[in-house]
């Protein structure tokens, strides 16, 4: 007879990802090789997210362990689901196994030399002699691992809890096209008004289900419109037609837009009721310029903030040069060239007012900019800020929830990065941090994010991310 609950055996890089993955197999068992344990000490020393993780994950276990008796070991012990939100839902949805004796008695052939990988693999395959009425699936984050288990005549899966979508393509991209027929359709329960110098229509119909708070709408041809969706009720919605950066009297410190998208990026970034910003795009679509100059303009001109705060992940494209001197500051300027090549641009002042003047001008600009690095930012709260998180797509969801609930009273958080170059192991486009706030974030009526389509950068730079 075979049983339909599965056996799934975990790998530690998948305890060292999500320290709950434990309790997210619903039904199911989970089984927990001696060599994970084992891995599990050796990375639990240090203050990287991944020793937390580690350190969590014991915690957990220590936990499930208290006051169980070691001859019921296996048999399993009862895994809680914390999925459920119920309180009075506390029947468990699985058991969690120890190895408790050897299984591995010998190593095949096909496994040479005995490393923490092959004893897994081992392990695994006396499981499926020894259960064979059972599925035992091997879960890792290792490619690797996961090749050599399907060699060996293994099922594994990749750990797939953590993504927030099925497909990349359906990640919320802030704006929609509306059809050619939608004024027509939409003209008998069409209200417009004026307020303050800002158009705004209200419209009504089945077709706004799927819009978002601050989604942007647009249509091209003879009467083109830009709008933002800036109230939304049962089958009605109001839109605001958006201001157009694109004019040389609406620059930003400087700056217009130069498409469209980038025209909504900014009216995103210069409303002050929005809190929290999401800018996607490949290299050269202008979200680090965009959202600097945003900032000047609301630090200096405005004052609506103190100063802005700009941090990034310091994962290397390739080798790592090693520890840096200095302070915090300088330890993590040279992962600033962004910012300082933005900066060039920004503070570039009229020729006439000379060297003196061009030198005043960015000493000002660069006094009101702080560098942070994220290894400093837990247990920190930030007044009136303006905060960059540069390079985001490199975050996890845990570490994203950690920044951005640094954000106090006043502060406006900017995530920028591009989820096609994750540097980070174990990440994918799926289960980036970054995706996974565009995703929670989207019907927040106090966010906005936009993806930026255009590089605008150089026709070598554009051509080169397209034809390479």
């Amino acid at each position: 007879m075979t049983d339909p609950r599965r056996l799934y055996v975990l790998d530690t890089n998948v305890l060292m990802h999500d320290p709950t993955a434990l309790f997210r197999f619903k039904e199911h068992d989970v089984f927990i090789p001696m060599v994970v344990l084992e891995e599990l000490d050796r990375g639990k020393k240090g203050v990287s997210e991944v020793a937390r993780n580690v350190r969590q994950v014991s915690r957990f276990m220590d936990e499930l362990l208290a006051g169980a008796d070691p001859a019921s070991l296996r048999d399993g012990l009862p895994l809680p689901d914390v999925a459920n939100r119920d309180p009075e839902h506390t029947e468990p949805h699985g058991r969690l196994f120890f190895q408790t004796e050897k299984l591995c008695e010998e190593m095949p052939l096909t496994l040479p030399g005995n490393t923490p990988d092959n004893n897994i693999l081992c392990t695994c395959l006396a499981l499926v002699k020894r259960h064979a009425e059972r599925h035992v699936i091997l879960v890792s984050k290792d490619i690797n691992l996961r090749i050599k288990a399907s060699v060996v005549g293994l099922h594994s899966e990749d750990y797939s809890n953590d993504q927030v979508l099925d497909d990349v393509d359906l990640l919320y991209s802030g704006v929609t096209e509306l059809p050619p027929d939608f004024w027509e359709r939409h003209e008998k329960q069409l209200d417009s008004w004026q307020e303050e110098g800002r158009t705004f229509y209200r419209v009504s119909g089945d077709d706004l289900d799927d819009w978002y708070p601050n989604q942007f709408v647009y249509m091209e041809g003879d009467n083109p419109i830009e709008a933002r969706v800036v109230e939304l009720g049962p089958g009605s919605a109001v839109i605001e037609l958006i201001d157009d950066f694109r004019q040389k009297k609406h620059s930003v410190w400087g700056i217009n837009a130069r498409n469209r998208e980038q025209n909504m990026a900014l009216n995103l970034l210069m409303d002050p009721e929005l809190d929290f910003v999401t800018l996607l795009g490949a290299a050269g679509t202008g979200k680090t310029l965009l959202s600097l100059a945003a900032g000047l303009a609301q630090v200096l001109d405005r004052n609506l903030y103190r100063e802005i705060i700009m941090t990034r992940v310091t994962v290397p494209v390739g080798e790592d040069i090693g520890f840096l001197p200095g302070t915090e500051e300088e330890k993590m300027t040279p992962w600033m060239g962004a910012l300082m090549d933005n900066l060039e641009v920004l503070t570039q002042t009229d020729p006439e007012a000379g060297g003196w003047g061009q030198d005043a001008a960015a000493d000002l600009v660069r006094n009101r900019i702080r560098i942070h690095s994220l290894n400093f930012m837990r247990g920190r709260t930030f007044l009136n800020k303006y905060i960059i998180i540069d390079e985001a797509q490199n975050l996890t969801a845990k570490q994203m929830k950690t920044l951005i609930t640094r954000a106090g009273p006043g502060t406006k958080v900017i995530c920028l990065g591009n989820i096609a170059q994750i540097d980070t192991p174990y990440l994918t486009e799926t289960s980036s941090g970054l995706t996974y706030v565009v995703d929670r974030f989207k019907q927040w009526p106090h966010s906005g994010h936009i993806t930026l389509q255009r590089g605008e950068r150089s026709r070598l730079a554009d051509f080169a991310s397209k034809a390479l």
